[in-house]
């Protein structure tokens, strides 16, 4: 039976109308690499950021096999898995951490392009540092969301840069020829920045949210924290991006113990270094979950979430509401979920609802920063 890129389930990740597991641009990436593919030998198929497994499985379905695949969310790597299993594939591919490993004699590289350009820069430097000499890059994306920009960073990377023609509102970028060394120069991955201001390092991999920086939002949630259930023994920083609350509370509070988790490798593998640069690293345990899944019911006091409002490029609130709900399963009676929301959003009745009573801390002219009470 052909492969059915439709037949593809984004789940566990949030479903939904117009949540889409594959697209126009998974497609045209497979045609593009289609005489690539043929006659590569097992092993020699790398599949970067495949959103839930379109690339890695259509690959799959051409014939190629021992792919190795790299997903930055959890939730992504496990959507692949059951897509594997459904379509019988499941030997076919195999989820691998982003280190040396994942791309050493990798003669073929098929990558859904990042929004991020530092996500592209790690990722393009890691490809042409450790794949084979001969490597090509086939990587594509949605044209709205691709700027000449991504030629640039491929072509510090790389002698030749082919563009292929738009289908269906999509485009390819094809990186042949790797060079020595990155052109020009310029810092590796992670990069570390100082906040004096919060009294904080924050470090970052490429694609993380804000970066090395520290947004606005966080910034304002901060400002309000040291009143968050003061006499809490322990705290989790959900959704925790860089790990920048999750290093701020433990070095506000030397005897506080910090759970900080992410679904993001990336933003996991950033936390940590973080809590390192902090010198935390003692007292805040990262780990990469969708959501709270490996904290039991009722366990803890104090949750803090600055909440993604994005699915891939879509605006969602499903995400919100999947993080409230697990943070009231996790808080205990009367314990806190202290979240900062872009106030136009307006998820104070869902907090409500999902959490318990809700009352403001804070607002200014774009967050509103809230206090959900676990019945």
């Amino acid at each position: 039976m052909p492969f059915d890129p439709g037949a593809l389930r984004r789940h566990p990740d949030v479903e939904g109308h117009g949540l889409e597991a594959s697209d126009a641009a998974d497609r045209l990436i497979l045609d593009e690499a289609g005489a690539l593919l043929e006659g590569l030998a097992p092993g020699e198929l790398v599949v970067l950021d495949d959103a839930y497994g379109a690339l890695a499985l259509g690959a799959a379905s051409a014939g190629a096999r021992g792919i190795r695949v790299h997903q930055d969310l959890v939730t992504g790597e496990r959507a692949l898995a059951q897509n594997a299993e459904r379509a019988g594939l499941a030997d076919a591919v195999r989820s691998m951490p982003l280190r040396r490993e994942l791309l050493t004699g990798a003669r073929v590289v098929l990558l859904r392009l990042p929004r991020s350009l530092d996500r592209l820069d790690e990722l393009a430097g890691l490809v042409a540092r450790h794949a084979a000499s001969d490597v090509v890059v086939v990587a594509g994306g949605r044209v709205k969301h691709m700027s000449l920009a991504m030629n640039e960073v491929l072509g510090a990377w790389f002698d030749r840069i082919d563009v292929s023609r738009a289908r269906q509102k999509s485009r390819v970028l094809a990186a042949r020829g790797v060079r020595a060394q990155r052109q020009p120069a310029a810092p590796g991955w992670p990069r570390g920045e100082r906040h004096d201001d919060l009294g904080v390092t924050v470090v970052a991999h490429g694609g993380v949210f804000a970066g090395t920086g520290v947004d606005i939002g966080t910034r304002f949630l901060l400002e309000h924290l040291a009143a968050a259930v003061p006499d809490a023994a322990t705290a989790v920083d959900l959704a925790c991006g860089s790990g920048v609350v999750a290093a701020w509370l433990a070095r506000a509070r030397p005897a506080l113990r910090v759970t900080a988790t992410d679904r993001s490798a990336a933003a996991a593998a950033s936390a940590r270094a973080t809590a390192e640069a902090n010198g935390v690293a003692d007292r805040v345990r990262v780990t990469r979950a969708d959501g709270l899944e490996e904290l039991p019911d009722a366990s803890e006091r104090l949750v803090v979430l600055n909440p993604p409002f994005h699915s891939d490029a879509a605006l969602h609130t499903g995400i919100a509401g999947h993080l409230f709900g697990d943070a009231a399963r996790v808080l205990e009676p009367g314990g806190e979920l202290w979240c900062v929301w872009n106030s136009h959003l307006r998820y104070r009745p869902l907090l409500e609802r999902l959490v318990g009573p809700t009352r403001q801390i804070a607002r200014n002219p774009k967050f509103t920063v809230t206090a959900s009470t676990r019945r």
